[in-house]
């Protein structure tokens, strides 16, 4: 039963990707969702994080929804979002932008938030809340220039990615790394699991 059930995921983003091939997981489809993520007014991180997952995965299942092939089969949905406090840094869309989160994100606490959203072939819906705190050292003038020089901070929450250069400024964290990469595995499979979803399929050599 668990080899037939397929796996869509209802993002675009390569890290994500990239992440589920780390496991040994291969989504059947990939669609991801345009939706407006601009957060509700007072929203707190971690509320719009699961909103967003939720949207996401459930738009997906909509726009499959009487598909005899893609119908009734499971869809991952995730959202990253970086806090200070109450304060939201979402992708930066100019270098002024990046170069504003890096100053925030200097010498700081900070906190990421995904929120995971799995729909069941049922129709049900299973959610997770991940949370990792981060603390960046306290940047000198020279880093901040050269990483928005760099461009890396592009189409990233929070204005850099742990993975590349920025991993060079964390000076501590507290949680799951790759949440802050932009998927929690741990959590991820435990859902997948849950619903009976083979993520073990790959991982035999092909024989000869």
């Amino acid at each position: 039963m668990s080899k037939s059930r397929k796996l869509i995921l209802a993002s675009g983003s390569p890290r994500r990707l990239e992440l589920l091939g780390q496991v040994g997981i291969e989504p059947d489809r990939l669609m991801p969702m345009d939706l407006d993520e601009t957060p509700a007014k007072a929203e707190h991180p971690r509320a719009l994080a699961k909103r967003l997952s939720v949207a996401k995965a459930t738009a997906a299942r909509k726009a499959l929804k009487g598909d005899p092939v893609w119908d009734r089969q499971l869809v991952l949905a995730a959202d990253t979002v970086v806090a200070v406090g109450r304060r939201i840094l979402r992708k930066p869309e100019h270098l002024d932008d990046a170069s504003d989160a890096l100053h925030l994100l200097s010498g700081r606490n900070h906190r990421v938030f995904t929120g995971l959203t799995l729909v069941t072939p049922s129709g049900g819906q299973r959610l997770r809340m991940v949370e990792t705190r981060v603390r960046f050292k306290r940047l000198a003038r020279a880093d901040i220039e050269n990483y928005v020089a760099s461009g890396e901070w592009r189409g990233k929450a929070g204005g850099y990615a742990i993975q590349g250069l920025a991993g060079g400024f964390v000076a501590r964290l507290v949680g799951s790394y790759s949440n802050v990469v932009g998927l929690p595995l741990y959590e991820t499979i435990a859902l997948l699991n849950g619903e009976g979803y083979d993520v073990h399929r790959s991982w035999h050599a092909e024989a000869g």
